[in-house]
């Protein structure tokens, strides 16, 4: 009976002693020829609206993921971010910039602006707000290359609103130097087949339409600091 129960109490401390959780040490103990982590690669970051988040489709078929997929096939190692923020205003956008940049991207593209032209803000407001956000970004990292996407503000603003909101971009790409996409939606506002049911957001197809002609303004930029293999 006694040589039974020590045989009961040695198979009960082996099964305890494999529910165990291994030591951490066990994957550290090899010594790899090469490195373990691979090399990091330069961070794009859309910074944006629902038009960026890609609201109602599938996060791989939002314009920045193809953005992706386009720099993938050219042979650029970069890694694209998705920080959209659905409903944002510019406002919104300059309250958490200093959180985003505490990894600052090598390339920072900023897409702000939308929310506040279909609440008819104030086009000075947006613009001031845009140039806080440029400004913070060059005095976090000088070395962040940024991109500014332009928006449209919707016509029942009146064409006074629309004209002055329109102009915001390019007069900041000038003042700053900036690489500009003049309008983010060209060939897809407005256009019933390439938009969801608000018209306002783009479906899959006019994502497509939305990410060929940013990555043809964006691609010098994306060469210039990704790494081909």
């Amino acid at each position: 009976m006694k040589s039974r129960l020590m045989i009961v109490v040695a198979a009960l401390a082996l099964l305890v002693a494999g529910c165990r959780p291994r030591p951490a040490t066990t994957a550290t103990t090899e010594t790899p020829t090469t490195s373990a982590h691979p090399p990091i690669r330069p961070s794009v970051v859309f910074l944006g609206t629902s038009l960026t988040v890609g609201l109602g489709v599938d996060p791989d078929q939002a314009y920045p993921a193809l953005i992706q997929q386009k720099a993938d096939s050219a042979g650029l190692t970069i890694e694209v971010v998705n920080r959209g923020n659905s409903g944002v205003t510019s406002a919104g956008t300059l309250a958490t910039i200093d959180w985003i940049l505490q990894n600052p991207p090598a390339v920072l593209v900023i897409e702000a602006g939308a929310n506040d032209g279909l609440r008819g803000q104030d086009p000075d407001s947006t613009r001031a707000n845009i140039q806080k956000i440029i400004d913070r970004v060059r005095a976090r990292d000088s070395a962040t290359r940024i991109v500014l996407v332009g928006m449209e503000a919707m016509p029942n603003l009146g064409r006074r609103y629309v004209e002055q909101f329109r102009a915001i971009y390019p007069s900041l790409a000038r003042a700053n130097h900036l690489v500009l996409v003049p309008f983010l939606l060209a060939g897809v506002a407005g256009v019933d087949s390439l938009n969801q049911g608000d018209g306002i957001h783009p479906n899959p197809r006019g994502h497509r339409i939305v990410a060929d002609h940013v990555w043809r303004v964006l691609r010098p930029t994306l060469e210039a600091v990704g790494r081909r293999p």
